[in-house]
């Protein structure tokens, strides 16, 4: 009896260390003493920009696809449905869709999904920002990329940033065929990731001399956007900048920015789409038609869009409605009608405000301000993802995380970089400090960062470098009873957070950074 019981400890011991090996041999810092510290400041003399677009798409090639038995848009063999083996293989080669739920396995394409880049150059200092239609990429990602670029393209400092699409495929983990299984295939993250490159390197190929339009409209797209949780405080401002190349007049490509989660076609899509930045991006490069009629001729070019502040959260609720410009229909469904309709209001603003630019430089400077964080990870759902090796995510030490902060300017227009969800309010103003706070304090993340952005153009771009969850500010963080606002549960936003030091970390870092801009 002894001998068996010894035994079975040393079993149990032995299990358990080797499931210790691996959740270390998962969080290991892949890119130990990886630190980025940028700092290039105006030489003072404004010069001729330089401006570059690439587009390089990243659609999977979807092969296998299913049947929905009972309509639920979750692939579970128990409620019977059944998969497609088209490649004759003998399993189920699912590309699985995130941003609502696990079980969703995409059934086709709509549009496809992209790596668009644009690229700022004054001569003193070269910026690539690339846009990718994607959950959310992760820092350790990011660097395996910035590594693979060749030193000949003479890049500063490289940002990509992602849409936050919830159509699109699973490049972080969580949205698997079930929450013990990773959604994301190795093979196709390799794709996108050569994607990325290339689209890189024909930005700097396309490089032409440019005039800049810098546009905004700060309230016509407020009716597309919601807060879903108090306060209600949105960031509803569309802001533009449209590359125009001085030799010959062309638009070489459009920025847009915005702050709403692109999930306007809800839950039960199965079709991998970049949700209403597609129709954003081809209507203010080939026109907005209705019915066949060209009703605003397009810019042409490239668009790449970048979301903003879209934590709290920003969304088109599949319930809201949002009316066709054209009629008095309103769309209160998800559905591609709806998302057209939205598109084509979203695009019009945008081609209006372009068409009488607030600002036109001609010469100017670019600055560029960077530099790694180190973020505590309290979330510990997160945690054990990454030590099961469903999040990629290498850790810098005990529960910590490396992360990243950018501010850069460009003429009158500044931008923040932020490697998550930022809740609208840490931007604009308006953190409240309810009853039913977790911390008992006055806000923290005060005073907004808007306010200590320089130039008339203030533009953010969310879930830049990473992709951290939500931005809470921290009086405003609640898991624990009482609720804020007298709510019966915990608000949506903690679950999906690396915790209540989030906000401030970030929030201190880049008003240092804007500081030293």
């Amino acid at each position: 009896m002894k001998k068996w019981l010894l035994r079975f400890t040393g079993l149990i011991l032995g299990i358990i260390v080797v499931l210790l090996v691996i959740g270390l041999i998962n969080i290991r810092d892949r890119h130990r003493g990886y630190n980025v510290d940028i700092h290039i400041p105006k030489t003072g003399v404004p010069t001729t920009i330089k401006v570059g677009f690439a587009a390089m798409p990243i659609t999977p090639t979807v092969v296998d696809t299913w049947n929905d038995k009972n309509g639920d848009a979750k692939f579970d063999e128990e409620d019977g449905d059944t998969y497609n083996d088209n490649n004759n293989n003998g399993k189920f080669d699912a590309f699985w869709i995130a941003g609502f739920s696990n079980k969703k396995p995409t059934n086709g394409v709509h549009d496809d999904v992209w790596a668009r880049t644009v690229i700022f150059d004054d001569g003193n200092a070269r910026l690539a920002i690339v846009s990718l239609d994607a959950i959310g990429f992760l820092n350790d990602d990011v660097v395996d990329i910035r590594l693979q670029i060749p030193e000949e393209l003479g890049l500063d400092y490289v940002i990509i940033s992602s849409t936050h699409t919830h159509e699109s495929f699973d490049l972080i983990g969580i949205w698997g065929e079930s929450p013990l299984k990773s959604g994301v295939n190795k093979e196709h993250l390799k794709y996108v990731k050569s994607q990325i490159l290339v689209s890189i390197t024909e930005a700097v190929k396309n490089l032409r001399p440019a005039k800049l339009h810098f546009a905004q409209d700060l309230t016509g797209a407020k009716g597309q956007v919601m807060d879903t949780r108090k306060p209600i405080v949105l960031d509803p401002g569309m802001r533009f900048i449209q590359a125009i190349d001085t030799e010959n007049d062309s638009t070489l490509g459009v920025v847009v920015t915005w702050g709403n989660h692109p999930e306007t076609l809800w839950a039960d899509n199965l079709l991998i789409s970049s949700d209403f930045p597609h129709y954003v991006r081809k209507f203010i490069e080939k026109g907005v038609y209705n019915n066949g009629e060209l009703v605003m001729p397009g810019v042409g070019g490239t668009a790449v869009y970048f979301s903003g502040a879209v934590g709290g959260l920003m969304t088109t609720r599949g319930s809201m409605a949002i009316k066709s410009p054209f009629s008095d229909k309103d769309y209160t469904e998800p559905n591609f009608d709806k998302l057209k309709a939205q598109g084509q209001t979203l695009a019009m603003l945008a081609l209006q405000a372009l068409a009488n630019p607030d600002s036109i430089v001609e010469k100017s400077q670019i600055a560029i301000r960077a530099k790694t964080i180190e973020l505590p990870l309290a979330n510990k759902v997160f945690a054990l993802a990454a030590a099961i090796g469903i999040i990629d995510k290498g850790l810098t030490g005990f529960f910590k995380a490396r992360s990243e902060i950018a501010v850069f300017s460009i003429g009158p227009a500044s931008f923040i970089c932020v490697p998550g969800e930022i809740y609208p309010e840490i931007v604009n103003g308006g953190i409240e400090a309810a009853e039913g706070q977790d911390f008992g304090i006055d806000p923290v993340e005060i005073p907004p960062l808007r306010e200590l952005m320089p130039g008339k153009y203030k533009f953010v771009i969310g879930l830049a470098n990473d992709e951290v969850g939500y931005i809470i500010p921290k009086s405003e963080w609640d898991v624990e009873a009482p609720y804020l606002y007298g709510a019966k549960k915990s608000p949506y936003g903690e679950d999906n957070s690396f915790g209540p030091e989030t906000a401030p970390i970030i929030y201190n870092g880049i008003k240092q950074i804007l500081s030293e801009l």
